[in-house]
């Protein structure tokens, strides 16, 4: 793999200015753990000033709205985003989709609307664990990609997140097998939907990433990077998930 692995800290409904020495602590960490891509996307409240202490990393959003601006109490568009310092927008997240009933049209048209102001997008699928046990996963997972992902946009942009529904913030994973064959699945599918470009999308694996597995996850074929958790909301425990990128990502 050619492009670095690409290592997201999503905080969720997590953090207060005081975390900003956690971001800090990762943003002067990175440089000298070249070998990946790292990023955070904290609350709302924090991306400015986080984007303000952490100037080698990326900083992003964990959700936005479709439309530009208008009545739509409590939410936030991408243009206010970019203007707060965000680089990127994850959009789809199964907590979303679950909490706050986001069909796969309204996760298009947020990743649509983040594309269009120049913000990249991470684009979050995955089967609960129901859909798993009756052999439905492959093709939920498929057919959201297909629902979610735009097109006629830069696919440079855009990035996949698989996060089996079961395994966030479980403390399980399914195995490296099924791992590698859920990732070789989306790649197909993202090559008949982009063509040549979508061989180049990064396909980033979520839910229990942590130091203790993230070096073998990250070893395997196909997997882009990973979106963490629970385990990047301090330096300590998310330094030690950017540590187990494989140093041949750099060839």
């Amino acid at each position: 793999m050619s492009q670095r692995p690409y290592i997201v800290g999503n905080w969720k409904m997590h953090g207060t200015r005081a975390m900003l020495a956690e971001a800090r602590a990762i943003d002067r960490a990175s440089e000298r753990l070249m070998t990946a891509e790292v990023a955070l996307a904290p609350p709302f409240t924090l991306i400015h000033a986080t984007r303000n202490e952490a100037s080698l990393i990326g900083v992003g959003a964990q959700d936005c709205h479709a439309a530009d601006g208008g009545a739509h109490t409590g939410d936030i568009s991408a243009a206010m985003l970019k203007d707060a310092g965000a680089s990127f927008c994850i959009v789809g997240h199964s907590e979303r989709r679950a909490d706050h009933g986001e069909t796969d049209a309204i996760v298009r048209a947020k990743a649509e609307a983040a594309l269009k102001v120049g913000l990249g997008v991470i684009i979050c699928v995955g089967e609960s664990e129901a859909q798993r046990d009756a052999g439905n996963a492959e093709d939920v997972v498929l057919g959201q990609i297909e629902g979610s992902l735009p097109t006629g946009y830069n696919a440079d942009h855009i990035s996949i997140a698989y996060e089996p529904v079961w395994a966030i913030g479980t403390g399980r994973t399914p195995t490296l097998e099924d791992i590698a064959a859920m990732h070789q699945a989306i790649r197909g599918k993202l090559v008949s939907l982009y063509a040549e470009a979508g061989a180049n999308i990064r396909i980033l694996y979520g839910g229990s990433v942590n130091a203790a597995n993230a070096a073998e996850i990250l070893a395997v074929k196909e997997v882009g990077g990973a979106l963490v958790g629970g385990a990047s909301l301090t330096a300590e425990k998310f330094l030690g998930v950017i540590a187990g990128a494989p140093d041949e990502a750099l060839d």
